[in-house]
């Protein structure tokens, strides 16, 4: 193998390196964002809060649950506080801000409002994974479904996440909500609203944009797409950020594979029945059925 002479190696470090104008995004003496493994590394920490043992390597103690979920909370918020004020002190720099008090007072809330939340995103997430109990013939207790559907972890990451980016956190809800696309092939931008109850059967391929809001026991199935129609732009031909892009989905909805549904005013009303691979840019009544015409054979004859 070719070896690399001192030289060469140096001509590249100054092509990519601070010296090009390039800021790394962590080092030991700004305080910035530490990147995404510590952000992963809490997320299963409040994975493992929200379903105790069922995803670690090792049991709990006996009668020890109480106490080790109480350890494990106190360390998970002290840790999360740092990053979210990493997160927003990185911002507050990229403004030209050297040190903000209100960043500690806004990652401060932001925590406080996740810990706050937790017990109630915990019921969700009871309503969830019966959802997926119920609704999947496959499932063959509720366990099975905590420790193996990609929905549910999915679910569980935005859930946290959704909190997070509520309270404005920067960067840090979609680094989660990016790890869990990962991990299941299920997208959720972490400022879609969704109700309990709600079950992404298979998942693969699910896209939830940022602007949705899903209503109570909604089932989807794989390659759902409810996305955004088209993007406005200002005078400057510059995307407008903020506006409502993607589709309302009222309770009892059920989508079938490969269903798209696009466009911030697209409302699909409660109880409606979506079809597999459907295009709908417009709005459906509640109880609808909506299908594709089937194609009838052709039969030839002799």
């Amino acid at each position: 193998m070719r070896k690399w002479s001192t030289e060469e190696i140096t001509a590249i470090v100054e092509a990519l390196g601070p010296c090009n104008g390039i800021t790394p995004a962590n080092t030991t003496r700004d305080v910035n964002l530490p990147g995404t493994t510590a952000i992963i590394q809490l997320l299963k920490k409040f994975v493992a809060i929200m379903y105790p043992g069922c995803h670690s390597a090792a049991p709990i103690a006996c009668g020890d649950c109480r106490q080790h979920i109480e350890d494990l909370l106190r360390e998970v918020l002290n840790d999360l506080y740092d990053q979210v004020y990493r997160a927003f002190n990185y911002i507050c720099r990229k403004n030209k801000c050297d040190d903000c008090e209100q960043c500690r007072i806004d990652a401060e809330n932001a925590v406080a409002t996740l810990m706050k939340e937790l017990p109630g995103i915990r019921r969700m997430l009871q309503e969830d994974i019966q959802a997926a109990y119920e609704g999947d013939p496959a499932a063959h207790s509720h366990m099975e479904v905590v420790m193996s559907y990609p929905g549910i972890l999915a679910v569980t990451t935005h859930r946290i996440a959704h909190s997070l980016y509520r309270s404005k956190v920067p960067l840090i809800p979609r680094v989660m909500s990016e790890h869990a696309h990962s991990k299941t092939g299920i997208d959720i931008h972490p400022g879609a609203n969704i109700g309990p109850g709600f079950f992404i059967d298979h998942g693969t391929g699910v896209v939830i944009g940022e602007t949705c809001n899903i209503g109570r026991h909604v089932k989807l199935y794989q390659g759902v797409t409810l996305g955004a129609l088209s993007f406005d732009k200002d005078e400057e031909g510059r995307l407008i950020k903020g506006n409502k892009r993607h589709p309302d989905v009222e309770d009892d909805v059920i989508i079938y594979a490969g269903a798209t549904i696009l466009g911030g005013n697209t409302v699909i009303g409660k109880g409606a029945v979506i079809g597999g691979n459907v295009w709908l840019i417009h709005s459906v009544p509640a109880g609808a059925k909506v299908y594709n015409k089937q194609p009838s054979p052709e039969i030839k004859e002799g």
